[in-house]
């Protein structure tokens, strides 16, 4: 435990050395919240959403989860170059269990996430007029289940990085998997106003039933299984994704 945390706390400031970056990374989803609020809010029928709910209020779950693909990506990319540039190699000269390398950045990158995440919502609640019908509550437990499906899935892009161990590859990679994910899902328009073939993709995306859980807690509607859904969901991706990653990662670097 105490080697888990040092390793965390050594990732946690080399965010905090690179602040311009940490900026720019802190308020990338509030200007996406921004844009497709007013691109998309524009030009959907509020007809097809729920009762009283506005576009807003609507996109802004959703936007959680979405977001958190950013950052999972970026932390299969900060350990590739780790290995490049010598941190792993030097690591693993000290008696250090080799796994706990990838689960310290994964924790740190998953603080860095939530406090992207907190912003996000502040600034939609305070300075957006979002009022979503949960309220506080529906929102930290959005938050909160948001945060586990984005732990999930940077265990994805580790597992990649380090298959891959060139950032270049992951990127192409990321954005092969990342856009499909984000697009064919109930993300930003009702999955019954797609075309069937897209609602087929919708339904089959499991990023789909981690946003209606996120949209059912914010906007206070009938929970049924999503919630557990989700976190189902989340658990075996992170199972499958940690345990290839940490096959993986014990391969001799090259």
């Amino acid at each position: 435990m105490e080697q888990l945390l040092i390793l965390t706390q050594r990732s946690l400031k080399a965010h905090l050395a690179h602040r311009r970056t940490l900026i720019l990374a802190m308020l990338q989803p509030v200007f996406m919240l921004l844009l497709l609020s007013e691109v998309f809010g524009s030009i959907v029928d509020l007809d097809h959403l729920p009762d009283g709910v506005s576009y807003l209020d609507y996109l802004l779950p959703a936007l959680l989860v979405t977001t958190g693909i950013g950052p999972a990506i970026a932390s299969g990319i900060g350990l590739v170059r780790d290995m490049d540039n010598g941190a792993v190699a030097r690591l693993r000269t000290l008696p250090i269990h080799a796994p706990l390398l990838l689960f310290a950045r994964s924790f740190a990158d998953l603080l860095r996430t939530t406090a992207q995440l907190a912003i996000l919502l502040v600034v939609a609640v305070v300075f957006m007029d979002a009022d979503p019908a949960g309220g506080v509550v529906g929102l930290v437990a959005a938050l909160l289940l948001t945060c586990v499906v984005v732990w999930a899935m940077t265990w994805i892009f580790l597992a990649l990085a380090a298959w891959l161990r060139s950032a270049e590859a992951l990127q192409s990679m990321a954005y092969l998997v990342t856009f499909p994910l984000m697009f064919a899902s109930s993300a930003f328009v009702p999955v019954d106003r797609m075309p069937g073939w897209l609602q087929v993709l919708a339904i089959l995306n499991p990023l789909s039933y981690a946003m209606d859980a996120s949209r059912a807690l914010c906007l206070d509607q009938p929970l049924g299984a999503q919630v557990w859904s989700a976190l189902g969901a989340s658990a075996m991706v992170a199972l499958v994704g940690a345990s290839a990653a940490v096959w993986a990662f014990r391969r001799p670097l090259v």
